[in-house]
């Protein structure tokens, strides 16, 4: 089952469980990409930064999935776009905390949690961004 096939609200470990499984991926293909852009000078620096972005994405999966569902259970309002801002504003926080940076954290916050809020509302109303169009 995929992240949109489960009902919002419900089963906050296996929703989390995917948000965390995904942002290990897009973690470890950025980190990837910046060991190739700028290569270390030993093969425990890059293994190093390897683990701490791909950390770091993972954890910011982990808390978007599991602020995104507790929020729906809390405010009882399962389909509430506000929920997945909720969610994206967390984990910007978290970004803030871990880069020790306030204005990282609040332009995070901001960003993350404007676009989960805008992919979950099209998401409700069927926005296309790719595919043949609609005639």
């Amino acid at each position: 089952m995929g992240y949109w096939d489960l009902e919002e609200g419900k089963d906050c470990v296996s929703k989390t469980w995917i948000t965390t499984k995904l942002a290990t991926a897009i973690g470890l293909v950025g980190s990837a990409y910046h060991i190739v852009a700028y290569q270390p000078e030993t093969a425990v620096e890059a293994l190093t930064r390897a683990t701490s972005g791909t950390a770091t994405m993972a954890a910011m999966g982990a808390i978007f999935g599991m602020a995104t569902c507790l929020s729906a259970q809390a405010r009882d309002a399962p389909d509430d776009p506000t929920n997945y801002f909720i969610g994206g504003c967390a984990s910007g926080i978290f970004l803030g905390a871990r880069t020790h940076s306030a204005i990282t954290g609040t332009a995070a916050c901001f960003g993350l949690g404007t676009v989960a809020m805008l992919t979950k509302v099209g998401k409700m109303e069927g926005w296309r961004v790719t595919g043949p169009p609609r005639l």
